[in-house]
């Protein structure tokens, strides 16, 4: 399961395929660490590069985030990053559905979140 904080967007220098060194957050957002994102959390990304897209989970230590992409407007592939891209956050369709039917009948969506017993 992936962290997902509020209002985390921020800023990198970087360029290419690799790890993101994430920068400043952008104005009215605060950066992943300020937003509760630790060493080691996994989170669910997105980049916009221009008009260029990319949506992943990466794992996050020390101002740095690890991209593996699950889609992206590059032929689902990492996007190679121009050096002006912004960073943040998000929740995407996966994060909110889940099959609660062990699959073999219709599928109930449901927030993602853990259920003991009837306690949500």
């Amino acid at each position: 399961m992936v962290t997902l904080v509020n209002r985390a967007k921020v800023a990198t220098a970087t360029t290419g395929t690799g790890t993101i060194t994430l920068g400043s957050a952008e104005s009215s957002y605060q950066s992943f660490a300020d937003a509760g994102v630790v060493d080691t959390d996994v989170v669910r990304y997105v980049i916009e590069d221009g008009t260029d897209w990319e949506i992943g989970t990466g794992t996050y230590s020390a101002g740095t985030l690890t991209r593996t992409v699950s889609e992206s407007s590059n032929a689902d592939a990492a996007l190679n990053l121009t050096g002006s891209a912004v960073v943040f956050v998000s929740a995407v369709a996966d994060d909110f559905t889940q099959s609660i039917d062990g699959g073999s009948a219709s599928t109930v969506y449901i927030a993602a979140q853990s259920i003991d017993g009837g306690t949500a």
